[in-house]
């Protein structure tokens, strides 16, 4: 009895603690309420594949409990707000026309029932109810009763966003800032409408014509460009606009690249000075630089682009859509930049 009471003083000396048969009971009930609860947690993140399969195989062989639950499909925006959706939407709005594209691209006609006025690519777009732009109707939109609403960063209003929010309507915020950001955009949305094979069969097309195009205009020098959005004030493209890297993509440099601003303002005395090569201008129905604006231009006849007649125009529903129609864009940039490669280029060029 004294050499019990002695061996359990030195396992307590040595900061052990000895337990009963009803404090092992105790215990092992615990770990197996811990074990559930990390479980349940695993599955919330939305753990999926080896990852699971692993979890539940140790929870086979421990005799651990392991709760086999599907939970909702998380998704973070552009805006960084995260999103659940248990299921794919059946009813979804659209808040731009580079949305409405990848949408349409992805196979999702029969599941969208709102776009902006200004979405009529593909033909089927200009069927769909619409709800405004940048002045987005509250009641056409939830008159819908969408189950998603996709939207762009510029035109979102903090009384809609409120409006969704109390509809319990969820919003989710796309912002391209690169060609890769429309990629990732094309896959998330595959992701959340069950569209993964479709999604990333388009993504690879987009890669290759991009790779394509890429190789043919390595072979040449990169020329100087001003792409022209507005000339009264001389507005065009930076750092921070998709447009500024598809430039570079096309084997050109962006004479506005030092300015540090997504669409800068700049002086005559710049462009002077930087003496562009190619005079890019967009043209549209919406928007467009006038040729009577364009001609303007010819009075600065130190300009190389006016000495060689570069003025060339680029599809503004192409460029100045984040969309999935961008590699076309990006071989209009690329044939204006570099005629010599792809050809004479006179769809795009005029004198």
């Amino acid at each position: 009895m004294t050499q019990r009471v002695q061996s359990s003083g030195s396992i307590q000396a040595l900061g052990i603690f000895y337990w009963n048969r009803s404090t092992r009971a105790l215990l092992v009930s615990a770990l197996c309420l811990v074990a559930v609860l990390l479980t349940t947690s695993s599955s919330a993140d939305g753990c999926d594949g080896d990852g699971c399969s692993e979890m539940k195989r140790r929870g086979i062989l421990t005799g651990m409990p392991f709760m086999a639950h599907v939970s909702t499909r998380s998704f973070v925006d552009d805006a960084g707000h995260r999103i659940y959706l248990a299921k794919a939407p059946t009813r979804v709005v659209s808040l731009a026309p580079s949305i409405t594209e990848m949408l349409f691209a992805i196979g999702l006609d029969e599941q969208i029932v709102g776009v902006t006025e200004f979405c009529d690519f593909p033909a089927t777009a200009k069927l769909k109810a619409k709800v405004g732009y940048s002045n987005p109707s509250a009641e056409a939109l939830i008159a819908l009763r969408p189950e998603l609403v996709l939207a762009p960063r510029d035109f979102l209003r903090p009384d809609l966003q409120m409006k969704l929010e109390q509809l319990k309507i969820p919003l989710f915020v796309l912002d391209a800032q690169t060609v890769e950001d429309i990629l990732l955009q094309i896959h998330t949305l595959g992701k959340m409408f069950e569209k993964d094979s479709t999604a990333n069969e388009l993504t690879q097309r987009m890669r290759q014509r991009i790779a394509d195009i890429r190789h043919k205009v390595e072979t040449s020098p990169a020329r100087r460009v001003l792409y022209v959005l507005n000339s009264q004030p001389l507005i065009t493209v930076g750092p921070g606009s998709f447009i500024h890297q598809m430039i570079g993509l096309a084997g050109g440099v962006n004479i506005a690249a030092e300015t540090g601003m997504a669409y800068p303002k700049l002086s005559m005395e710049a462009v002077l000075k930087d003496d562009p090569e190619v005079l890019i201008f967009p043209s549209g129905e919406i928007e467009t630089v006038p040729r009577s604006v364009q001609q303007q231009w010819r009075r600065w006849d130190s300009l190389t682009a006016v000495k060689e007649q570069r003025f060339h125009e680029v599809s503004s529903n192409l460029l100045n859509r984040p969309g999935p129609r961008v590699v076309e864009a990006l071989e209009q940039l690329a044939r204006a930049i570099h005629p010599e490669i792809f050809g004479s280029g006179k769809s795009a060029e005029h004198s």
